[in-house]
């Protein structure tokens, strides 16, 4: 019991959060580009937040399901639907066996992103992970992405109930700021920020750049004004974190993100913050991209504060509900106590005929 790949959409595989503690080895991390939409699908549908999802990008994919489950789409708006029916995004949504769901191109956004209940689909760990990586070859589907005719069989079987499911939905996600002439992403100074000019630093902070055709799960290589360096950009080659800001000979940026190899020859300017790092990879080609500096300290009070929201999130999703009961769980409970009440008033009359 699981899903039929249709259509595979233009870059659909299965993610979780990353490998994690082999880059010292040359694995690069893998793992979703969008966090924050990766874990608030996996909250919706009362998986563990780490629990692997699919992500597609620019295209969606069509998916028929062979059992009935749950599930609950975030990321980008790819308008889906369900049997040719419009569907919420941000809520859990029960599909039926048979049930097609399908995804058009983009209407705001990049990334998108599937949660299934009972625990995603079957997959095996690769180094700790579900991830797929497409350079190595391995993790998620086969290490690929997902072809039409994949068959994916589901962790359970068959689920018919989700508790409190009148609770499990959220408003849209406003973070991303879709809609907005210019995404602003928070920067924390990076490693080799003193082989910048002055003048260099003030141009990275005060322009405007641009998403190029070139953004993929890689990184992201904008265009706009040259950053001048003092030297050039040149250095040791070093390790290279997630949201980290190269600037190549041509002074211009490219972002590393979760496809990223493991160690690089450039300088880096600064990091992206965390929790920025989705805003960004929403972005589509074309896109105006600003940089506005913080300290690690303000990143790390960010951090802080949307680890509290996905707590909160945790509990609000199973607030109790009018249609949080199963008739049949409630029937199977109730019943050996009525059996057993039966049993003990077998030899007793009833109480209207007692005198």
């Amino acid at each position: 019991m699981g899903l039929v790949v249709k259509k595979p959409g233009v870059l659909t595989t299965i993610q979780d959060s990353g490998r994690i503690g082999y880059m010292g080895s040359g694995f690069a991390p893998s793992g979703v580009m969008d966090r924050r939409a990766f874990i608030i699908a996996n909250l919706l549908v009362e998986n563990d937040p780490n629990t692997c999802a699919i992500e597609f990008a620019l295209a969606g994919p069509t998916l028929r399901f062979t059992t009935s489950t749950f599930i609950a789409i975030t990321g980008g708006d790819f308008s889906p639907t369900i049997d040719g029916e419009p569907v919420p995004m941000y809520s859990a949504l029960m599909v039926k066996r048979g049930s097609i769901l399908h995804f058009a191109t983009p209407r705001t956004g990049a990334y998108g992103y599937v949660a299934i209940a009972g625990g995603s689909v079957r997959v095996p760990e690769v180094m700790g992970s579900r991830s797929t990586s497409l350079k190595l070859g391995i993790g998620g589907w086969h290490g690929r992405s997902l072809q039409m005719g994949d068959y994916l069989p589901f962790m359970t079987k068959n689920l018919d109930f989700l508790p409190n499911l009148g609770s499990h939905r959220i408003e849209y996600d406003a973070t991303y700021g879709f809609g907005n002439e210019e995404t602003i992403v928070r920067v924390v100074p990076g490693p080799q920020e003193d082989m910048f000019t002055e003048r260099g630093i003030e141009t990275f902070y005060s322009q405007p750049y641009e998403a190029t055709a070139k953004c993929d799960r890689m990184g992201y290589r904008l265009d706009g004004p040259e950053i001048e360096t003092k030297h050039g950009s040149d250095i040791i080659s070093d390790g290279i974190a997630f949201g980290a800001i190269q600037v190549p000979s041509h002074g211009r940026p490219i972002i590393m993100l979760a496809d990223r190899q493991t160690t690089g020859g450039y300088a880096k300017i600064g990091t992206i913050a965390s929790v920025d790092i989705p805003k960004l990879v929403q972005c589509r080609p074309g896109s105006k991209i600003r940089f506005a500096p913080i300290t690690v300290q303000e990143a790390q009070a960010l951090y802080r504060e949307e680890y509290k929201y996905f707590k909160g999130l945790a509990k609000i999703v199973r607030r109790p509900c009018a249609d949080g009961i199963s008739p049949r769980r409630t029937a199977r409970r109730l019943k050996p106590i009525l059996e057993e009440q039966a049993r003990r008033n077998q030899a007793e009359k009833l109480w209207i005929d007692r005198s």
